[in-house]
């Protein structure tokens, strides 16, 4: 390896002294140093652990104490070896740089207001030009910034010596057409004429191969909706030898992977000082000035357009001959209730953000999106539960199982999102959610008003802090209403409405009361949720008249009692009563015969045996979450096979040692959530029948154990392959995660998919787990309060590392712990000691 840093030396030196005289180095030295580049990185995390390797030898070297990982060692020593040779003998060039070239392009014209483009500018450029780049993929939303800095990549080149030849633009669009881009391609490298135009798609393929395989070229593609078949074309594949590259814009993160680009670059909205800095400039100094209050105001407008560069554009525009409070202030009146009327946002912002809605594959697929803008601005939206809306609104079509429902949901979902029309949660937190940009669901709202026809269609009034219903002009044409997250006491009327199918009363706090009469004239109604409403006593009778409902959310409200017009309702196929602390009974459970899931966890009534009767009469029931707080009721639960397949989120709390010394879990195919709290069993085991190809909790993502004190191991989990989140708290004598000694016997790497673990309050942990593990998607871990017997994490240097990027966060609360913790080897500790954390707070 000396050798070889010494050839390098040599080599960057005649390539300095001739960099120095204006030549370019050549494209061939630059992937030789490349390469060393990298086998030098591979070289030092060998050389790392020589000291660990070597400590594993024995018998003078002729043995190992782990003659695995000795051989694997060996042989990797031997593999680089020959390869630093192979390099070493290739360092010697007779040439290493010729005469600059500049690249024979086209300047693009460009707005003359840019900001906050900088950062990504700089890494789109870096990328692009590393030897390892062939084809860069840049994706975001309409009105993002895409084609901006594509073309300020073009007009890079036009200033710029790198070696490369030509650079090619073309603007592909939703309408790919082989010969348009033939043609634009062809006009740009000289192929033009009557002859020219008359060759065939194939024939005009080769020409472009021909003459562009003997040039380095940038070809530029903007706009693209679907792959584009680069060879059909005739356009050469770009290698690291040829140093040809091939850049693209689209709205859609699948484009990117039919592209064959697996890490493409997301180009954001602005941040707020950016959004800020662009709107000032296109409103201009004098109109801010005009009068002392229109700065203030200003910045409202300017937070309506969420850091979307389009609508910063064009409103600033808009705005900039305002110059009295009375037009911003309304401007910020119309922006906010329904931007739609703001002329500029009509003319030039929806349209060009339609496209994107247009070219979804079908019919249901856009409805599910326009369904989106019920929620209120800047809000997460489960996908579970937006999933089960789109199921009872009949947007996706019934399976045989909710379960294949359920995928197609997410299937749509993923549609959406990499189509850029809705956002995915970021980190671990929330990644069950989806939000929209508020200026994407201005342009919802619009096409589901018809645009131009019935606005009210679709009434929209969500956070807007209404105090009584909204006046509508029509209630017959109604066909969703979303009132979420207001002020609204009292629902009175009769409004009659035999189109209406959503109805969102959820999150208004204030509400105490729903008249009968509101009810009788909505007999399309299938889903309505008045979940969040927490001064909610009661529901009318009435009820019953909703004939076709079919999803109903009654969730954290405080009813007392259900009525029996509730029991009517033979549609019901939705029921959730979750956290329905008030809630006495659900007695007469089982008159619902379509109900397919039914939410129960958390109430105050305690889950008895006649409810468990009723539960297995419902002979469609599907997905069931339930509270347990009794060993009886636990034992029975148990035993039916039914209600165990049933089974997505169960709460087993408050049973002691005496009623259940050892838990025995079956298998549970749909279980997703677990929560175990102040339980004195002394061990929780799995049915026998249990195996690594047929895990007994496929579909367990989260686990929470509390103030279970007789507990020693969790063992159990290593049979929850897909574990993501697990929080283990206030649990005195657990020793250990896994245990060893049972481990064994299984023969399974735990912890595969967990992202997020919390240690809370555990004086007797000792160990997660004997030896290190991948961890490939761990993203926290996190150890609070009492855990300082905790001596070692199961890390090593390879742990945690996705893509190569290493994500590991470690929390602690107590400072002493950090400074005790013991590391596998000093690569370890080198490679995680940044990422420790000081967090002090409690659960």
């Amino acid at each position: 390896m000396e050798d070889l840093k010494a050839v390098r030396a040599d080599l960057l030196c005649k390539v300095q002294t001739a960099e120095e005289r204006g030549l370019q180095r050549l494209h061939q030295i630059k992937v030789w140093l490349k390469r060393v580049k990298t086998i030098e990185s591979q070289f030092n995390d060998l050389n790392s652990s020589r000291t660990v390797e070597l400590q594993r030898l024995c018998f003078y070297g002729a043995s190992s104490n782990n003659l695995r990982l000795s051989y694997c060692y060996g042989k990797k020593v031997f593999v680089m070896l020959n390869v630093v040779q192979d390099l070493k003998s290739k360092g010697f060039f007779e040439e290493v740089a010729h005469a600059a070239v500049r690249a024979m392009a086209e300047e693009r014209p460009l707005q003359p207001t840019i900001v906050g483009q900088e950062t990504i500018l700089e890494k789109a450029w870096n990328h692009l030009m590393d030897d390892g780049t062939k084809i860069m993929g840049l994706y975001g939303m309409g009105g993002v910034g895409k084609t901006t800095l594509l073309t300020r990549i073009n007009n890079r080149f036009c200033d710029t010596d790198d070696g490369v030849e030509i650079v090619i633009w073309v603007v592909v669009s939703g309408d790919l057409q082989i010969h348009k881009i033939q043609k634009e391609i062809g006009e740009k490298i000289g192929f033009k004429g009557v002859e020219w135009n008359q060759k065939s798609e194939n024939q005009k393929a080769v020409d472009i191969h021909n003459f562009l395989s003997k040039k380095r070229f940038v070809l530029l593609l903007d706009d693209i909706w679907k792959r584009v078949e680069l060879t059909e074309i005739g356009i050469p594949n770009p290698t690291s030898e040829s140093g040809c590259k091939i850049a693209f814009t689209t709205r859609c993160q699948s484009v990117c992977a039919s592209m064959g680009v697996h890490d493409p670059m997301e180009v954001r909205c602005l941040g707020t000082v950016d959004a800020w800095d662009l709107f000032k400039k296109k409103v201009g100094e004098i109109t801010l000035r005009s009068h002392p209050d229109i700065p203030e105001i200003a910045r409202k407008v300017a937070r309506a357009c969420r850091g979307l560069p389009l609508a910063l554009n064009v409103i600033g525009e808009t705005m900039a001959c305002k110059k009295t409070t009375q037009e911003w202030d309304h401007a910020v009146d119309v922006l906010t209730t329904y931007a739609a009327n703001f002329g500029a946002v009509k003319e030039k912002i929806l349209p060009i953000l339609k496209y994107s809605y247009d070219n979804l594959e079908s019919e249901s697929v856009k409805s599910c999106f326009k369904y989106c803008s019920l929620f209120p601005e800047d809000t997460l939206i489960e996908k579970e539960r937006l999933i089960d809306y789109w199921i009872c609104e009949g947007f996706i079509d019934e399976y045989e199982s909710k379960e294949g429902a359920v995928n197609k949901g997410h299937v749509i979902l993923g549609n959406l999102v990499r189509a850029s029309l809705l956002v995915e949660g970021e980190n671990f937190n929330n990644k069950s959610y989806v939000k929209m940009h508020d200026v994407v669901r201005e342009m919802a709202l619009w096409i589901a008003s018809d645009i131009r026809t019935q606005k009210e269609n679709c009434i929209v009034r969500a956070g807007v802090g209404l105090n009584e219903l909204p006046k509508v002009k029509d209630w017959k044409v109604l066909r969703r209403m979303s009132l979420v997250n207001n002020r609204i006491k009292e629902i009175n009327g009769s409004p009659e409405c035999p189109k209406l199918t959503t109805l969102f009363l959820q999150d208004n706090r204030l509400l105490v009361n729903i008249s009968g009469e509101f009810f009788r004239c909505m007999p399309r109604v299938v889903v309505l949720d008045l979940s969040w409403n927490v001064n909610l006593k009661g529901l009318p009778e009435q009820i019953s008249e909703l004939v076709s409902l079919r999803y109903l959310d009654l969730s954290d409200s405080s009813i007392g009692r259900l009525p029996v017009g509730l029991l009517k309702l033979k549609k019901l196929v939705h029921l959730n009563l979750e956290s329905m602390l008030c809630l006495e009974s659900v007695s007469g459970i089982d008159h619902l015969p379509s109900l397919k899931t039914l939410r129960l966890l958390n109430l105050r009534m305690w889950l008895t045996i006649s409810l468990l009767e009723e539960l297995k009469r419902l002979e469609n029931l599907e997905v069931l979450t339930i509270e347990i707080t009794s060993s009886s009721a636990l034992e029975q639960m148990l035993c039916s096979h039914r209600l165990v397949r049933c089974l997505q989120k169960v709460s087993i709390k408050f049973l002691d040692e005496e009623s259940v010394r050892i838990l025995t879990l079956p298998s549970i195919s749909d279980l997703r959530e677990v929560f175990i709290g102040g339980c004195g069993m002394r061990e929780i085991s799995i049915e026998r029948n249990t195996s690594l190809t047929s895990p007994s909790f496929p579909n367990l993502s989260k686990v929470l154990i509390a103030g279970c004190n007789g507990l020693k191991d969790l063992t159990w989990l290593l049979f929850a392959p897909n574990l993501t989140h697990l929080n283990v708290w206030n649990s005195r004598q657990v020793e250990e995660l896994i245990s060893q000694e049972k481990a064994a016997r299984a023969g399974i790497v735990p912890f595969r998919k967990l992202e997020y673990l919390h240690l809370w309050d555990l004086p007797e942990l000792k160990s997660i787990y004997w030896s290190p593990l991948p961890f490939p998607c761990l993203n926290r871990i996190n150890v609070q309060n009492k855990c300082r017997k905790l001596r070692k994490l199961p890390l090593d240097s390879q742990s945690c590392i996705v893509a190569g990027e290493e994500l590991l966060v470690i929390q602690y609360g107590d400072e002493e712990w950090k400074e005790r913790v013991e590391w596998e080897d000093e690569a370890t500790r080198l490679r995680f000691l940044p990422s420790c954390k000081l967090v002090l707070y409690n659960r």
